[in-house]
């Protein structure tokens, strides 16, 4: 399927590894410029090179801790002078954040601030050059909100589910679209930790009905399908990628 993506512009957070390189290799794959964010040097230069030896685009890289009060004005600064008007922005950084019954105030105002403000601060950078083209597309990586222990980082994207619909309504008349991806448990670094040993397998074979966690190109794959014109009419929802996990019905 060809998704009519060759020349188009992306900005995708998160972008070194895990879920946002696979997302980066994925789009450019696809012939999508991108402008990839990270905080690991290294990382980000080996994703580049990997990109370029399979044929892609060459992503634009850009080490920039998203925690930092400017980051949002620094990557805005980074994508008009290495891309031009962005298509595509993918705000996919973040990271599991468990805390206990009472957690401390410190860590709860630091997740949201990378869940939830930087993520607003950084998609606000965007939507004038948006609306003033009449196009664009937002999606944002978000979490499983059916645990049963306290995670702020899922608390936060929780207030990016809702803050999205409400962005999706305001928006659609300009021709952007918002959409949410809800990933399940992804073969990740940062998922790895808390599933070792036969832990992953006991707890798959119980709760997912496919069998096993994801991978990281599962979610690449529909987050390019949600970024192309074939998802033209997708909009103020989320759409979740869990192998069945997900509990609820509707």
């Amino acid at each position: 399927m060809d998704l009519n993506l060759k020349g188009k512009t992306a900005v995708v957070t998160g972008a070194s590894q895990g879920m946002g390189r696979a997302i980066t290799k994925e789009l450019a794959a696809e012939g999508v410029k991108v402008l990839a964010i990270g905080r690991n040097d290294h990382l980000l230069n080996s994703l580049r090179e990997e990109v370029v030896a399979a044929g892609g685009v060459e992503p634009v890289v850009l080490s920039q801790d998203f925690m930092a009060a400017d980051a949002a004005e620094k990557i805005a600064a980074a994508a008009l002078a290495g891309l031009g008007p962005v298509d595509i922005l993918v705000n996919n950084a973040g990271r599991s954040v468990p805390l206990d019954v009472i957690g401390a105030d410190a860590d709860w105002d630091a997740s949201f601030v990378l869940h939830f403000d930087r993520l607003r601060q950084l998609t606000q950078q965007f939507l004038p050059a948006m609306i003033e083209r009449r196009q664009g597309v937002v999606i944002n990586v978000t979490s499983t909100f059916e645990l049963r222990t306290i995670n702020a980082s899922s608390v936060a994207k929780a207030a990016v589910v809702v803050w999205a619909k409400q962005l999706a309504g305001e928006l659609g008349k300009y021709g952007i679209r918002v959409v949410n991806l809800q990933p399940g448990l992804i073969d990740t670094e940062n998922i790895r930790p808390f599933f070792q040993g036969e832990a992953r397998q006991q707890f798959a074979s119980k709760e997912i009905p496919l069998g096993d966690f994801g991978e990281t190109e599962d979610i690449a794959n529909v987050v390019t399908f949600l970024a192309s014109q074939r998802a033209k009419y997708i909009t103020g929802t989320t759409v979740t990628v869990d192998g069945g996990m997900r509990y609820g019905a509707f």
